[in-house]
């Protein structure tokens, strides 16, 4: 993807180009090219991480003036997961202008969550570095904190499960691994959920892991739609 048609995609257009080209530089890359180690985007990743943290934080402590700290730390902890960030990351297309060494690149690195969400978080020191924190927090506010709801279906999706389950439903939550498809480096996984003997739904991921939240979100989704079905009868 083209700089210019990535900084639509951002809503943000950089003073400084290179700092968007260093975040996405991966270390492969820079191992590759025989550049200096800082020059990939682990020094802007860790800038990132902090102003993404500074940022959710606020805005979880003001949305929610009743919670206490627990409660703000399990919202945003899903919020700002690794598979949660490489999911706002995909939807910009910020793995598709990735800079990856052909080792990394060979071995599916532009498909693995980690390097994809650790580019995200190198994006927003780079924007914090070229335009301020007015200009890093409305990018966090419209990528990463936005449609919260849905986002924390989806990666809290087995906690949620199994609170709606215990006390309320028969049957224990059984997560059954169906099968596997792939070259090992980019490998799927299929799962089925089952609360006792029956079956709720089937997942794909990346990893087991993956899969079984996705099940659990599948599951979820059947019981909200069955619900809305019984409340209209």
């Amino acid at each position: 993807m083209e700089i210019k048609h990535l900084e639509e995609r951002l809503g943000y257009i950089f003073r400084d180009k290179s700092l968007l080209d260093m975040a996405l530089r991966h270390s492969s890359y820079v191992n590759e090219h025989h550049m200096k180690r800082i020059q990939c985007n682990e020094r802007l990743e860790f800038l990132g991480d902090a102003v993404l943290e500074m940022v959710s934080s606020e805005f979880l402590y003001g949305l929610y003036p009743d919670k206490p700290e627990g409660e703000l730390s399990k919202i945003r902890a899903s919020l700002v997961c690794e598979p949660s960030l490489a999911f706002c990351a995909r939807e910009i297309g910020l793995d598709h202008s990735l800079k990856l060494g052909k080792g990394e690149e060979h071995t599916g690195g532009r498909q693995r969550d980690s390097i994809i969400s650790d580019a995200l978080e190198a994006t927003i020191g780079a924007i914090f570095l070229d335009g301020g924190i007015t200009n890093a927090k409305e990018f966090i506010l419209n990528h990463v904190l936005n449609d919260m709801d849905s986002k924390r279906l989806f990666y809290d999706s087995k906690t949620i499960l199994q609170e709606r389950v215990q006390g309320h439903m028969e049957g224990a939550i059984r997560y059954e691994l169906v099968r596997e498809e792939g070259p090992d480096h980019a490998k799927s996984f299929y799962v089925d959920l089952y609360i006792g003997n029956k079956r709720f739904g089937q997942g794909m991921g990346r990893t087991k892991k993956a899969a079984e939240q996705k099940a659990a979100y599948m599951a979820l989704c059947s019981m909200k739609e069955q619900e809305g079905e019984e409340q209209r009868v």
